[in-house]
């Protein structure tokens, strides 16, 4: 018997089904495009326990006779294609003919279409790749698509797929992308047989980005471009400049009408915006890319998520020019008060009052205020300081947090400081030797205790009501992230109330934070969330995930230290329960003792 053989072309569309359809998302993502190729004006999107149970997509597009229905269930059966060379200019979406079996061959799968000029439709139902039967039926002009129980027969698929709420999720937020590429378009969507997001067709870009993204993204969008050159134009909103995201949520790039993922246009977004906002953050950014097809590769993904430009640079440097034609050509109270705002936002934290040195000795803490300390009037500080220091050691360049330098202390040392060498080390003198002081790294390691030392007697942290709350809207995965870990971000000091569909605010906080600073950590720590929440599972876990984005936050602008602070630093830093290392695990000082000294120089160093 032969060892090889052809596959049944049942097994072939599950093989298939793997690649093309993943999981529900994709499944909505091939019947919402094929919708589109069909000419809709309005498409309905329902699905039931996270589209695992139930699937509909239904159009009023330009339907199939029932001959052509039936065609478009073989493999590779496409009104696209008719030769190699069209898939150098393809402009339609499903292009491939594998969507439809591939979705049939793993669900109870049934199509009603009617062309519109056909007084009926056609009803065709299949069970796992069987045909059970075609018939007439009744119905509007346009295409429904039903998949109920998705890859019942293919359980080791089945295993991988997520939470019933996580998939939800991700078909809300692909029903929200094509919404925003086709504004033309009428779009609802049901989510267990309620109403999760509905937008009518719109006139222009800005009223779908307020009917999808909410109308505080919309009003602070400004126009670029169009931008034209050598069959590629780009326009679309972003925002202006001073104005920045905590994350890429509200970047979409759509290219001839297709939302995708290009690592060009975000490296190009990045590029544009490197002086335009502050580093770590992301510019809100709704860009249209409309390019001869021969220009680009939309086959290169199974799922078509990503697409390849054949001429990279050339969009890339279309793009930052519009960008930067924006900046120049914005007017310049416009520019000042979107920077005023972004300003006051990022300088008003105040992490906590300053104060004394025997104070923070008697309280084993101590804090300091950036603005006071930059106004001080101390020109020539004292820098003599009488602390203890750790007896020289070896210190590994990247210790593991967590693990505590047991070094002897000497009770009456002194770190002399000496200066500031480059941007980021100061150098101190002591008895024993010389100390090389990292100053982000050790402010790092201060304002991170400083955090986590923010609880009561009894554990519980410390928290402030705010008068005015913060509002927050979110889209659809950030309202499951947040519902999620609602009570990990309660437990810290995050007081938070619902306040409409994806709508949240924000009335109270932990005691150290600035209620500008509030949104911002809140949809960093979701996005901490999405990437590794399964690591947020203890609570000192938490509590060291939301220390490390605040000093991210806090400490990631380049400021001018004044020497009095630097000459702080050691004696706050020692008081620390691990002053060697950084939140990241690497150092924050080492010293070079007397003896390496002369060893080094050969003779005596007195």
């Amino acid at each position: 018997m032969s060892r090889i053989r052809i596959l049944t072309d049942q097994v072939a569309n599950q093989i298939a089904a793997g690649e093309v359809v993943e999981r529900p998302v994709g499944a909505v993502k091939e019947l919402l495009e094929n919708s589109l190729d069909a000419g809709a004006t309005k498409v309905e999107v329902e699905f039931r326990k996270g589209g695992k149970g139930y699937l509909r997509v239904e159009d009023d597009g330009c339907g199939m006779s029932p001959d052509e229905a039936l065609l478009s269930l073989e493999r590779h059966a496409t009104s696209k294609l008719r030769n190699a060379k069209d898939l150098e200019k393809v402009v339609s979406f499903g292009f491939r003919g594998e969507a439809l079996p591939s979705i049939a061959s793993v669900s109870q799968f049934t199509m009603c279409t009617r062309p519109h000029d056909q007084a009926e439709g056609s009803e065709i139902r299949i069970h796992g790749g069987k045909i059970l039967h075609q018939k007439t039926c009744g119905m509007p002009p346009g295409t429904r698509i039903e998949a109920s129980n998705l890859f019942f027969n293919v359980p080791a698929r089945k295993k991988f797929l997520k939470t019933e709420n996580t998939e939800a999720a991700h078909i809300s937020r692909l029903c929200r992308l094509y919404a925003i590429a086709h504004p033309e378009v009428a779009f609802t969507t049901f989510s267990n047989q309620r109403k999760v997001f509905q937008s009518p067709a719109c006139k222009d870009l800005h009223e779908r980005i307020g009917e999808v993204f909410g109308s505080e993204v919309a009003e602070h969008l400004v126009h670029i471009g169009p931008m034209q050159e050598d069959g590629c134009r780009i326009y679309g909103r972003v925002s202006p400049p001073g104005i920045g995201r905590p994350t890429r949520q509200d970047i979409v790039t759509v290219v001839n009408g297709r939302p995708v993922e290009s690592r060009t246009l975000l490296y190009a977004l990045t590029e544009a915006y490197h002086t335009l906002i502050p580093k770590g953050k992301y510019p809100a950014a709704f860009l249209f890319v409309e390019i001869d097809p021969a220009l680009i590769d939309v086959n290169i993904h199974p799922q078509k998520r990503e697409i390849r430009f054949r001429s990279e640079g050339h969009v890339r440097r279309l793009l930052v020019e519009s960008i930067l034609k924006m900046a120049e050509t914005l007017p310049a109270a416009s520019r000042a008060i979107d920077a005023d705002r972004f300003d006051n936002k990022t300088q008003t934290h105040n992490p906590s009052p300053i104060i004394s040195e025997a104070k923070a000795a008697e309280k084993n803490t101590s804090s300091f205020s950036d603005a006071q300390l930059e106004k001080s009037s101390i020109t020539k500080p004292e820098l003599k300081i009488d602390i203890p220091i750790p007896d020289p050691i070896s210190l590994e360049p990247s210790k593991p947090v967590g693990e505590k330098f047991d070094a002897p202390l000497h009770a009456n040392s002194e770190w002399h400081y000496i200066s500031k060498l480059r941007q980021n080390i100061a150098l101190f003198d002591t008895p024993s030797g010389l100390v090389f002081l990292h100053i982000p790294a050790a402010r790092e390691r201060i304002r991170f205790e400083e955090i986590l030392r923010y609880h009561d007697k009894e554990g519980v942290v410390i928290k402030q009501e705010l008068l005015l709350p913060v509002p927050v809207q979110l889209d659809s995965l950030g309202t499951e992230l947040l519902e999620r870990n609602r009570d990990i971000l309660e437990a810290e000091g995050f007081g938070l109330e619902e306040f409409g569909r994806d709508f949240y605010r924000i009335d109270a906080i932990p005691a150290w934070l600035d209620s500008g600073e509030a949104e911002d950590l809140l949809r960093k720590f979701l996005e901490t969330a999405r990437t590794g929440g399964a690591r947020l599972s203890k609570p000192e876990l938490v509590r060291e995930a939301i220390a490390k984005i605040a000093i991210n936050e806090i400490l990631q602008a380049q400021e001018t230290i004044p020497e009095q602070e630097l000459a702080e630093i050691p004696s706050r830093l020692l008081r620390c329960q691990y002053p060697m290392i950084c939140p990241k695990g690497k150092a924050t000082f080492f010293e070079v003792d007397n003896q390496e000294l002369i060893r080094r120089f050969g003779r005596n160093i007195a």
